[in-house]
């Protein structure tokens, strides 16, 4: 096993991953910009090192400085986290030129996964389904609208570099397919140096079911189970949970041999998350596959018992699955919710201080933590500071220990999406399980008329 990585990330993903290889006993070299010099994840890691300015091109995006912090702390292997170099194909390409191991996939799998048109070619060669759609990118506006006549409103018009719902929208007339053909191919280009545009139909109240997976060097692949993420916001997951509670034990084991099918297809190595988005009637489709881990990877661990991040670390060792598919079992039910620090009604970040942070114990909770009391959030990174993870004997229970926890849950200084996650928890829809990806955007219509009344 490593004897030390460094772990190319911050927040509560670097305290993490530090966790498990402590567990494990794996010396952590943690790297920080000049905003992050008091951290949690910095003064968790046996060894720290400053990367640059607050900035994250200067810093967590700086792919020279972190290869050489990591040869000269003698770290053998690096950590991408998720976000920031954990899907960059050059990152995991130097790592290996240097002789570092990427814990993670290779760089050929992750760059032909970084391109969601190619990754729907590859997926229809696989036999894996997918949403009505086209395999090569839109040439202009002009062919944008008459793939989306051919096709039929309403469409969904992506990036195919994009991620985090940037450069996505649902568009259902010509008119509005001309106008964001332009501004998100303008956006597409400005975050991701990529303009291509593709189309494809959109599934009309779906909901988001991804499945976990972990595959080793000698082609052994496994499915763990599912996780539903539909409720979002701008296309960004806030409140995960798992088992779905909308998907029956065929379908549910149909998608995960889907899933598997997919990962080995590619010769995906590591762990890995192939989503898809299922229609009201159960059918499925592919999405996109997330070549890292998830930010919702702990609501897994908790029904399998399973530490993901110590079978990355063995993968990438170059050790094999210790156990097969039939030997991953479920127990109980998991929900996790992120902590944001930001407006919950308007959604806009919220950076400052930290003045009192209590967190909720008891039976069934575990916390990820990126602050404490005292930190400063800054406004250079992700607003996200938190997860809150709760499970119960069934799902009944771990809403009702996830609603005590949320209510104990106290964040001082900076405003939080607190109110507006335990409104999401205590909504009827959401109790009954009725959570489709339009659940926030309905929620919020319903608060707005209720506030003007």
């Amino acid at each position: 096993m490593f004897k030390k990585i460094l772990i190319a990330n911050r927040g509560e993903i670097a305290g993490r991953v530090i966790r498990t290889c402590k567990a494990l006993g794996i010396q952590t070299v943690a790297v920080y910009s000049e905003a992050d010099k008091d951290a949690l994840h910095v003064k968790a890691a046996d060894e720290a090192y400053l990367l640059g300015p607050a900035k994250v091109s200067e810093s967590y995006l700086n792919i020279d400085k972190i290869i050489e912090i990591a040869n000269t702390s003698g770290a053998e292997g690096i950590h991408p986290g998720y976000g920031l170099l954990s899907e960059n194909a050059e990152f995991a390409r130097r790592c290996e030129e240097e002789g570092l191991v990427f814990i993670g996939p290779s760089p050929e799998v992750i760059s032909k996964m970084g391109s969601k048109i190619e990754a729907r070619k590859l997926m229809e060669l696989a036999g894996v389904p997918v949403v009505p759609g086209i395999t090569s990118p839109l040439a202009d506006v002009e062919e944008a609208v008459e793939t989306a006549k051919r096709i039929g409103y309403p469409v969904m018009l992506k990036a195919s570099a994009g991620g985090g719902g940037i450069g996505m929208q649902i568009v259902r007339s010509e008119d509005e397919t001309r106008k964001a053909f332009e501004s998100n191919q303008k956006r597409a280009v400005s975050f991701f140096g990529n303009g291509e545009m593709f189309i494809e139909k959109y599934v009309e109240n779906p909901r988001h079911i991804e499945i976990q997976i972990l595959a080793d060097g000698e082609g052994n692949t496994v499915y763990l189970w599912e996780r539903e993420c539909s409720i979002q916001r701008r296309h960004q997951k806030v409140v995960e949970e798992a088992p779905s509670p909308f998907l029956d034990e065929e379908t549910r084991r149909r998608m995960g041999e889907a899933a598997v099918k997919a990962a080995k297809s590619i010769g995906y190595k590591n762990a890995g998350t192939i989503e898809f988005l299922v229609d009201e009637n159960k059918n499925f489709y592919f999405l996109e596959v997330n070549t890292r881990l998830q930010v919702e990877h702990p609501v897994t661990e908790e029904i399998t018992g399973i530490d993901l991040v110590a079978e990355q670390l063995q993968i990438a060792w170059g050790d094999t699955l210790s156990f097969k598919q039939s030997e991953i079992k479920r127990n109980g039910h998991a929900i996790e919710v992120r902590i944001y620090a930001e407006d919950p009604k308007t959604f806009f970040p919220s950076p400052g201080k930290i003045t009192k942070f209590v967190l909720p114990a008891g039976p069934g909770i575990r916390h990820e933590l990126g602050v404490s009391e005292q930190s400063v959030v800054t406004p250079f990174y992700d607003p996200m500071i938190a997860k809150l993870v709760v499970k119960g004997k069934d799902r009944n229970e771990a809403i009702e220990i996830l609603k005590d926890a949320l209510s104990r849950y106290v964040v001082e200084g900076i405003k939080t999406n607190i109110p507006m996650l335990q409104k999401v928890v205590g909504h009827d829809s959401f109790v009954s399980g009725d959570t489709t990806t339009n659940f926030v955007e309905k929620y919020l219509q319903d608060n707005k008329k209720t506030v003007t009344k």
